[in-house]
């Protein structure tokens, strides 16, 4: 036998493009018809995918709903292109995206899938928080340290604790209260409770 023999043979490439696809459909049917609703038959058929190309992806359909919630919120974080407007409020707020009404509808449906999902398997808590909180409070935590670099904030300001404030009020907001987390409510956050605990002056209202 020769070294090519016994060499492994590679499969076929994943085609990552799919992977996109198949996040927004599992989206879809997830708003549509709930967690208890959804099957993988049901998001393979919306994104023409087969069956087993879901399942090489994701081993459950838990997995799938944290991943596609987690493509949601964080479609438009990039570390690499944070904003830099010379004060920690600013930078905040410049990290706020504008919604539209059908949007944040839509996501009210889809948090509501993954808080069923939560309930059902409180085993992939820890994965979803990873997935889903994680990521935002990672920026927070680089736009605050920047703050503290600057001397905008005090060098002790506990902000591995103040970056989950925000991310955690709006899970709490959309999960719980089932309500819209609009551009208003994150600045409402910002000035009322960000800020003040970091030391910093609440903005005097308009």
């Amino acid at each position: 036998m020769t070294l090519a023999d016994s060499a492994p043979k590679l499969g076929r490439k994943r085609d990552l493009s799919r992977d996109g696809e198949i996040l927004l459909a599992a989206l879809d049917v997830l708003a549509e018809t709930g967690y208890d609703g959804m099957t993988i038959d049901m998001v393979a058929a919306r994104a023409k995918a087969g069956k087993a190309t879901v399942y090489r992806r994701w081993a459950s359909k838990g997995e799938l709903v944290i991943d596609a919630v987690a493509c949601m919120k964080n479609a438009n974080l990039d570390v690499d292109a944070l904003p830099d407007t010379g004060t920690l409020r600013g930078d905040l707020i410049a990290m706020i995206k504008p919604h539209a009404i059908e949007d944040s509808e839509r996501k009210l449906q889809v948090m509501a899938g993954l808080m069923s999902m939560l309930q059902k398997t409180p085993e992939l808590v820890d994965a979803a928080h990873a997935a889903i909180i994680e990521p935002r409070a990672r920026i927070n935590r680089i736009l605050m340290n920047r703050a503290k670099e600057r001397g905008e904030i005090p060098a002790d300001a506990d902000t591995e604790t103040l970056s989950l404030v925000g991310p955690a009020m709006a899970a709490y907001r959309t999960l719980m209260l089932r309500k819209p987390v609009d551009r208003d409510y994150l600045i409402s956050v910002i000035d009322g409770v960000v800020l003040p605990a970091l030391g910093l002056p609440r903005p005097p209202q308009r």
